[in-house]
């Protein structure tokens, strides 16, 4: 539950809604939710009212809105890095025929902003708009292991460390220890952590001060590719990650820009 009060207890229930991927009735929201029966009422009603939300009164059902679509195409547009890196991700797609990653981290998680398909796509989580844990992927690990140490120690914290396979890094030590080894090497592996079957390599989209701004991956499946075939992508992947970052800061992340502002 969230604790910013009435804006934050709001935004909960819309990422309730979203969180079904389908439209859902008031009395499937109450039966998951933390709120009292009026309280989710009364903020559903307000969602509606305000176009974040649609109901549907033939079905009786709840959906995201029209108004919250216009919202995350603009910030799609203007903070996250899919734009940018659409040129490079075309060409990187093309050239090694396997599914290729783009993701940015949301607090704790994993956001994927894009996605392209292998040359025969294969079925798995990772959807560009989905949000996944960042603890068990190929990007959350390039993206932690190259955080500051306090927000590395805050977003471990959040982790849930549910075992989703055999091979799931399950407790914060193990993960640190994992992290110390990208750190040194410069790119993460998913050695099917998250999905059996499902391997990439991944590089962080590091800003010249070393800031993060996202990762890139290259996936595939245990019978298409082994992990050393995946490890002779990293120097072609380490310079789409440096082309990505400098066309990202040039254009919406200057660093001179966050000094400046103290953010």
């Amino acid at each position: 539950m969230s604790g910013d009060g009435t804006v934050g207890k709001a935004l909960d229930v819309l990422d309730q809604v979203a969180a079904f991927g389908r439209p859902v009735r008031f009395g499937t929201l109450l039966a998951q939710s933390s709120y009292p029966k009026a309280t989710l009422y009364r903020f559903l009603q307000t969602l509606t009212s305000q176009g974040m939300l649609e109901y549907d009164a033939e079905h009786q059902t709840y959906s995201p809105g029209v108004r919250l679509v216009r919202l995350a195409h603009a910030a799609w547009t203007q903070s996250s890095l899919a734009p940018i890196a659409r040129p490079a991700l075309d060409r990187l797609s093309a050239e090694v025929g396997h599914t290729v990653h783009l993701a940015q981290l949301d607090n704790a998680q994993v956001l994927y902003v894009d996605k392209r398909n292998a040359t025969q796509p294969v079925e798995m989580f990772s959807d560009a708009g989905k949000v996944g844990p960042a603890y068990c992927t190929g990007v959350g690990k390039a993206m932690l292991a190259f955080l500051p140490e306090e927000e590395l120690e805050r977003v471990i914290r959040q982790q849930s460390f549910h075992r989703f396979t055999d091979h799931t890094l399950t407790t914060p030590a193990a993960l640190k220890a994992e992290l110390h080894e990208i750190r040194r090497r410069g790119y993460a592996f998913d050695r099917e952590e998250h999905e059996p079957g499902i391997i990439c390599i991944a590089h962080p989209v590091l800003t010249g001060q070393g800031r993060v701004l996202g990762a890139l991956s290259v996936t595939g499946t245990t019978e298409t590719i082994s992990l050393e075939a995946l490890e002779a992508l990293a120097p072609r992947l380490a310079g789409v990650a440096v082309s990505v970052a400098a066309d990202a800061q040039a254009w919406r992340f200057p660093d001179s820009i966050m000094q400046k502002t103290g953010t």
